[in-house]
C-alpha cells in the first residue's frame, strides 16, 4: 500500500505497525517523535498502531534547549 514518509512515497506492507515499519527503515531511534497524519502519535502508541493506506508519517528528532527568553506584552 502506498503512504507517505517524510513527505516521500514508499510501498508499505499491509497490517504493519508504526513501530514496525520504523524498525524496517533503520529508524526506531531515542527522542524520536512521531505525527501520524498531523496528530502526534505518543510513543507508547507506536507497537500497536497499524500504517492505513494513504498514511502521512513524519518523523522528527526532539531536540531540548535552553537559553534567553524574551517575554512580548501586547497592548490591548
Amino acid at each position: 500500500m502506498q503512504i507517505q514518509f517524510n513527505d516521500e512515497p514508499m510501498q508499505c506492507a499491509a497490517g504493519q505497525t508504526v513501530s514496525g515499519l520504523l524498525i524496517q527503515l533503520n529508524q526506531l531511534k531515542p527522542g524520536a517523535a512521531l505525527a501520524l497524519n498531523q496528530q502526534i502519535l505518543p510513543r507508547e502508541q507506536w507497537e500497536q498502531q497499524i500504517v492505513q493506506e494513504g498514511d502521512q508519517i513524519l518523523l522528527f528528532q526532539v531536540i531540548a534547549g535552553g537559553g534567553d527568553v524574551t517575554y512580548c506584552r501586547q497592548n490591548v
